[in-house]
Protein backbone atom coordinates (compact mmCIF):
# COMPACT_ATOMS: atom_id res chain seq x y z
CA UNK A 1 0.00 0.00 0.00
CA UNK A 2 1.16 3.51 -0.86
CA UNK A 3 0.18 6.40 1.40
CA UNK A 4 -0.52 9.82 -0.10
CA UNK A 5 -1.85 13.16 1.05
CA UNK A 6 -5.05 14.44 -0.50
CA UNK A 7 -3.99 17.40 -2.65
CA UNK A 8 -7.39 18.89 -3.45
CA UNK A 9 -11.06 18.31 -2.65
CA UNK A 10 -13.83 19.50 -4.97
CA UNK A 11 -17.49 19.45 -3.98
CA UNK A 12 -19.31 18.48 -7.17
CA UNK A 13 -22.86 18.10 -5.83
CA UNK A 14 -24.41 17.98 -2.34
CA UNK A 15 -23.51 14.26 -2.18
CA UNK A 16 -20.44 13.99 -4.45
CA UNK A 17 -16.85 15.05 -3.82
CA UNK A 18 -13.73 14.50 -5.91
CA UNK A 19 -10.46 13.81 -4.11
CA UNK A 20 -7.21 14.53 -5.96
CA UNK A 21 -3.87 12.89 -5.20
CA UNK A 22 -0.61 12.06 -6.97
CA UNK A 23 0.36 8.42 -7.29
CA UNK A 24 2.96 7.31 -9.84
CA UNK A 25 1.37 3.89 -10.36
CA UNK A 26 -1.98 5.46 -11.28
CA UNK A 27 -0.67 7.92 -13.87
CA UNK A 28 -0.92 5.38 -16.68
CA UNK A 29 -4.02 3.54 -15.49
CA UNK A 30 -6.60 2.46 -18.06
CA UNK A 31 -9.98 4.21 -17.98
CA UNK A 32 -12.31 1.96 -16.02
CA UNK A 33 -9.67 0.42 -13.78
CA UNK A 34 -10.13 0.78 -10.03
CA UNK A 35 -7.97 1.26 -6.96
CA UNK A 36 -8.41 0.10 -3.37
CA UNK A 37 -8.56 3.19 -1.16
CA UNK A 38 -7.79 2.83 2.54
CA UNK A 39 -9.46 5.32 4.84
CA UNK A 40 -7.60 5.35 8.18
CA UNK A 41 -9.66 3.99 11.03
CA UNK A 42 -12.49 2.87 8.76
CA UNK A 43 -11.90 0.42 5.92
CA UNK A 44 -10.54 -0.17 2.45
CA UNK A 45 -12.90 0.34 -0.50
CA UNK A 46 -12.74 -0.09 -4.29
CA UNK A 47 -13.06 3.15 -6.24
CA UNK A 48 -12.81 3.88 -9.95
CA UNK A 49 -10.50 6.65 -11.12
CA UNK A 50 -12.36 9.70 -12.41
CA UNK A 51 -9.17 11.59 -13.33
CA UNK A 52 -6.06 9.99 -14.86
CA UNK A 53 -2.83 11.79 -15.66
CA UNK A 54 -0.16 13.71 -13.76
CA UNK A 55 -2.76 14.12 -11.04
CA UNK A 56 -5.40 11.50 -10.33
CA UNK A 57 -8.72 11.52 -8.53
CA UNK A 58 -11.65 9.47 -7.30
CA UNK A 59 -15.18 10.83 -7.17
CA UNK A 60 -17.11 9.63 -4.14
CA UNK A 61 -20.80 9.59 -3.31
CA UNK A 62 -21.55 9.78 0.42
CA UNK A 63 -23.82 6.81 1.02
CA UNK A 64 -22.17 4.50 3.57
CA UNK A 65 -19.92 4.64 6.62
CA UNK A 66 -16.68 4.65 4.64
CA UNK A 67 -17.70 7.15 1.97
CA UNK A 68 -19.29 9.48 4.53
CA UNK A 69 -16.06 9.39 6.53
CA UNK A 70 -14.08 10.19 3.38
CA UNK A 71 -16.34 13.19 2.76
CA UNK A 72 -15.09 14.57 6.08
CA UNK A 73 -11.47 14.43 4.90
CA UNK A 74 -9.63 17.56 3.78
CA UNK A 75 -6.52 18.58 1.86
CA UNK A 76 -3.45 17.15 3.57
CA UNK A 77 -5.26 14.17 5.09
CA UNK A 78 -3.71 10.79 4.24
CA UNK A 79 -5.22 7.90 2.31
CA UNK A 80 -3.75 4.55 1.34
CA UNK A 81 -3.83 3.27 -2.25
CA UNK A 82 -3.42 -0.15 -3.87
CA UNK A 83 -3.69 -0.76 -7.59
CA UNK A 84 -4.76 0.09 -10.21
CA UNK A 85 -6.49 -3.24 -10.70
CA UNK A 86 -8.77 -4.97 -13.15
CA UNK A 87 -9.69 -4.67 -16.79
CA UNK A 88 -10.51 -1.23 -18.13
CA UNK A 89 -12.44 0.03 -21.14
CA UNK A 90 -11.13 -0.43 -24.67
CA UNK A 91 -10.78 2.49 -27.06
CA UNK A 92 -12.64 1.59 -30.24
CA UNK A 93 -15.28 2.88 -32.60
CA UNK A 94 -15.77 6.14 -34.48
CA UNK A 95 -19.32 6.88 -33.28
CA UNK A 96 -19.33 6.25 -29.56
CA UNK A 97 -22.22 6.26 -27.11
CA UNK A 98 -21.59 6.80 -23.39
CA UNK A 99 -24.47 6.11 -20.98
CA UNK A 100 -24.08 7.08 -17.33
CA UNK A 101 -26.38 7.09 -14.35
CA UNK A 102 -25.48 8.94 -11.15
CA UNK A 103 -21.90 8.38 -10.02
CA UNK A 104 -21.44 6.06 -13.01
CA UNK A 105 -20.19 9.00 -15.06
CA UNK A 106 -16.99 9.09 -12.94
CA UNK A 107 -15.08 6.16 -14.54
CA UNK A 108 -16.34 7.20 -17.97
CA UNK A 109 -14.81 10.70 -17.79
CA UNK A 110 -11.20 9.66 -18.57
CA UNK A 111 -12.49 7.46 -21.39
CA UNK A 112 -14.51 10.31 -22.91
CA UNK A 113 -11.49 12.62 -22.69
CA UNK A 114 -9.18 10.08 -24.36
CA UNK A 115 -11.63 9.09 -27.11
CA UNK A 116 -11.75 10.63 -30.55
CA UNK A 117 -14.44 10.56 -33.22
CA UNK A 118 -18.11 11.39 -32.60
CA UNK A 119 -19.08 11.20 -28.94
CA UNK A 120 -22.63 11.15 -27.60
CA UNK A 121 -23.11 11.23 -23.83
CA UNK A 122 -26.39 10.38 -22.12
CA UNK A 123 -26.20 11.53 -18.50
CA UNK A 124 -28.83 10.73 -15.90
CA UNK A 125 -29.49 11.57 -12.26
CA UNK A 126 -32.36 11.61 -9.81
CA UNK A 127 -32.56 15.42 -9.94
CA UNK A 128 -30.75 18.37 -11.53
CA UNK A 129 -28.75 19.22 -8.38
CA UNK A 130 -27.25 15.71 -8.47
CA UNK A 131 -26.02 15.84 -12.08
CA UNK A 132 -22.33 15.05 -11.95
CA UNK A 133 -19.73 16.61 -14.30
CA UNK A 134 -22.38 18.38 -16.39
CA UNK A 135 -20.28 21.55 -16.64
CA UNK A 136 -17.15 19.61 -17.60
CA UNK A 137 -19.01 17.66 -20.29
CA UNK A 138 -20.47 20.83 -21.78
CA UNK A 139 -16.93 22.16 -22.23
CA UNK A 140 -15.91 19.05 -24.19
CA UNK A 141 -16.53 18.10 -27.80
CA UNK A 142 -19.52 15.86 -27.08
CA UNK A 143 -23.23 15.75 -27.86
CA UNK A 144 -24.78 15.80 -24.39
CA UNK A 145 -28.26 14.53 -23.52
CA UNK A 146 -29.58 14.84 -19.96
CA UNK A 147 -32.27 12.91 -18.15
CA UNK A 148 -33.56 13.37 -14.60
CA UNK A 149 -36.05 11.21 -12.75
CA UNK A 150 -38.04 14.24 -11.59
CA UNK A 151 -37.79 16.23 -14.83
CA UNK A 152 -35.91 19.12 -13.22
CA UNK A 153 -33.37 19.06 -16.09
CA UNK A 154 -33.66 17.61 -19.57
CA UNK A 155 -35.84 14.59 -20.24
CA UNK A 156 -38.14 13.46 -17.43
CA UNK A 157 -37.56 9.77 -16.99
CA UNK A 158 -34.69 7.38 -17.50
CA UNK A 159 -31.61 7.52 -19.71
CA UNK A 160 -32.83 4.44 -21.55
CA UNK A 161 -35.85 6.45 -22.77
CA UNK A 162 -33.43 8.70 -24.65
CA UNK A 163 -31.78 5.69 -26.28
CA UNK A 164 -35.11 4.65 -27.75
CA UNK A 165 -35.62 8.19 -29.08
CA UNK A 166 -32.19 8.05 -30.74
CA UNK A 167 -33.02 4.70 -32.31
CA UNK A 168 -36.30 6.10 -33.64
CA UNK A 169 -34.33 9.01 -35.13
CA UNK A 170 -32.05 6.45 -36.82
CA UNK A 171 -28.95 7.68 -34.97
CA UNK A 172 -26.14 5.15 -35.43
CA UNK A 173 -23.36 4.06 -33.06
CA UNK A 174 -20.55 1.56 -33.50
CA UNK A 175 -19.54 1.33 -29.82
CA UNK A 176 -21.29 1.88 -26.49
CA UNK A 177 -20.07 2.22 -22.91
CA UNK A 178 -22.17 2.21 -19.75
CA UNK A 179 -21.76 2.67 -16.03
CA UNK A 180 -24.36 3.27 -13.35
CA UNK A 181 -27.17 1.38 -11.61
CA UNK A 182 -27.08 -2.21 -12.79
CA UNK A 183 -30.75 -2.31 -13.77
CA UNK A 184 -30.03 0.65 -16.05
CA UNK A 185 -27.01 -1.10 -17.56
CA UNK A 186 -29.08 -4.23 -18.16
CA UNK A 187 -31.52 -2.14 -20.20
CA UNK A 188 -28.63 -0.54 -22.10
CA UNK A 189 -27.31 -4.03 -22.86
CA UNK A 190 -30.71 -5.10 -24.19
CA UNK A 191 -30.82 -1.97 -26.36
CA UNK A 192 -27.33 -2.61 -27.73
CA UNK A 193 -28.02 -6.28 -28.46
CA UNK A 194 -31.23 -5.35 -30.26
CA UNK A 195 -29.40 -2.75 -32.35
CA UNK A 196 -26.18 -4.78 -32.90
CA UNK A 197 -23.97 -2.28 -31.05
CA UNK A 198 -20.88 -3.65 -29.25
CA UNK A 199 -20.94 -2.56 -25.62
CA UNK A 200 -18.77 -2.50 -22.52
CA UNK A 201 -20.08 -1.89 -19.01
CA UNK A 202 -18.40 -1.41 -15.65
CA UNK A 203 -19.86 -3.56 -12.88
CA UNK A 204 -19.83 -2.86 -9.16
CA UNK A 205 -19.69 -5.64 -6.58
CA UNK A 206 -18.72 -5.92 -2.92
CA UNK A 207 -14.93 -6.41 -2.81
CA UNK A 208 -12.39 -7.24 -0.13
CA UNK A 209 -9.08 -8.24 -1.70
CA UNK A 210 -9.33 -6.59 -5.13
CA UNK A 211 -7.13 -9.26 -6.76
CA UNK A 212 -9.42 -12.28 -7.29
CA UNK A 213 -8.56 -14.32 -4.19
CA UNK A 214 -11.40 -13.88 -1.67
CA UNK A 215 -14.31 -14.48 -4.06
CA UNK A 216 -16.48 -11.72 -2.57
CA UNK A 217 -17.12 -10.19 -6.00
CA UNK A 218 -17.84 -13.46 -7.84
CA UNK A 219 -20.64 -13.38 -10.40
CA UNK A 220 -21.50 -16.45 -12.49
CA UNK A 221 -17.92 -17.74 -12.45
CA UNK A 222 -16.26 -14.37 -13.02
CA UNK A 223 -14.46 -12.18 -10.49
CA UNK A 224 -15.38 -8.54 -11.00
CA UNK A 225 -12.06 -7.36 -9.54
CA UNK A 226 -9.91 -9.56 -11.80
CA UNK A 227 -11.98 -10.33 -14.92
CA UNK A 228 -13.64 -6.90 -14.83
CA UNK A 229 -14.81 -4.50 -13.64
CA UNK A 230 -15.36 -3.81 -17.35
CA UNK A 231 -17.09 -6.59 -19.27
CA UNK A 232 -18.01 -6.87 -22.94
CA UNK A 233 -21.59 -7.38 -24.07
CA UNK A 234 -20.76 -10.89 -25.31
CA UNK A 235 -20.00 -11.86 -21.70
CA UNK A 236 -22.68 -9.74 -20.02
CA UNK A 237 -25.39 -11.37 -22.12
CA UNK A 238 -24.42 -14.75 -20.64
CA UNK A 239 -24.25 -13.64 -16.99
CA UNK A 240 -27.63 -14.58 -15.52
CA UNK A 241 -27.10 -12.48 -12.37
CA UNK A 242 -26.39 -9.27 -14.31
CA UNK A 243 -29.07 -6.73 -13.48
CA UNK A 244 -30.82 -9.17 -11.15
CA UNK A 245 -28.69 -10.37 -8.22
CA UNK A 246 -25.61 -9.43 -6.20
CA UNK A 247 -23.96 -10.53 -2.95
CA UNK A 248 -23.84 -8.44 0.22
CA UNK A 249 -20.93 -8.20 2.66
CA UNK A 250 -21.93 -11.53 4.24
CA UNK A 251 -21.91 -13.31 0.88
CA UNK A 252 -25.69 -13.64 0.80
CA UNK A 253 -27.30 -13.34 -2.61
CA UNK A 254 -29.73 -10.42 -2.69
CA UNK A 255 -31.96 -8.97 -5.38
CA UNK A 256 -30.77 -5.77 -7.05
Amino acid sequence: MRVHAIEKVVENTPIHKTFYFNDRECRNAEPGQFIMVWIPGVDEMPMSLSVIGEQQAVTVEAKGEGTKKMHEMKEGDKIGIRGPYGKGFSLSGEKKLFVAGGTGIAPLMPLIEMSDGEKTVVLGARSSHLLLFEKELKSMDVELHISTDDGSRGHKGFVTDLLEEMADADKKFDMAYACGPEIMMRKVLDFCLENSIPMEASLERYMKCGIGICGSCAIDGYHVCRDGPVFESSILSKIEDFGRWKRDETGKKVEI
